[in-house]
């Protein structure tokens, strides 16, 4: 049976908590994971939306929800899989018109005690010259709490089209045509146009006065 968390809630005593940068909590604490494991669901509400739709500079967020599985593991490990689900209101690099992106991306993370870090990250550095899938750098477990609210904001941010466009649309730069006196031969055209020709004096081909033939 999965369990609903509040998203609205957050850990006692967290005085870091702001809803203006960090608006989607559903804070679970680790100690609180049964053995078999935990199954949670989240959604967005109408302002946590609102918040992300601004700190993510889209023109919306019309949906946001998110289902995990909380596994624990040995050494105070939690494996978190799960997926986000999001329907973002962007507005088209090409044609401006509004456009509507539907996002689901998959999450497979491991949460470890802050002390495990640095020693996880090293071994996750170790395999990248390795042929072996690369897995994900761990995650830090805070005040013995994982917060499924912020990783799904994460996720869902990093999800996000920088540069969306509206299917079949194409950006077709404009060229201005090239003015034919611009060219290089252009002075060159001029010279040879009748009555253009002068003389070194400055004159026409007319013979100076005095000069007979």
């Amino acid at each position: 049976m999965k369990k609903p968390v509040d998203s609205a809630a957050s850990p006692a005593g967290d005085a870091s908590t702001d809803p203006s940068t960090d608006p989607w909590r559903a804070p679970v604490v680790v100690a609180q994971i049964p053995e078999t494991g935990l199954a949670v669901e989240i959604d967005a509400g109408p302002a946590q939306r609102k918040a992300m739709a601004e700190l993510a500079g889209v023109r919306d967020i019309a949906s946001a929800h998110a289902n995990f599985e909380l596994t624990p593991e040995r050494g105070g490990r939690v494996h978190v899989a799960g997926r986000l689900q999001a329907r973002v209101g962007q507005t088209c690099v090409v044609t401006l018109d509004p456009i509507e992106s539907d996002i689901d991306e998959a999450i497979d993370l491991v949460f470890v005690p802050p002390e495990q870090v640095k020693q996880l990250s090293d071994l996750v550095d170790g395999a990248e010259d390795s042929d072996a899938d690369v897995p994900e750098p761990p995650e830090p477990i805070e005040d013995g709490v994982i917060d499924l609210g912020r990783l799904a904001t994460d996720v869902l941010f990093l999800a996000i089209d920088p540069y969306p466009r509206q299917e079949g649309a194409v950006f077709e730069p404009q060229v201005a045509a090239a003015d034919p006196e611009e060219h290089p031969f252009a002075a060159l055209k001029a010279l040879k146009r009748p009555g253009a020709e002068k003389t070194d004096s400055g004159t026409s081909g007319a013979k100076p006065k005095g000069e007979k033939g």
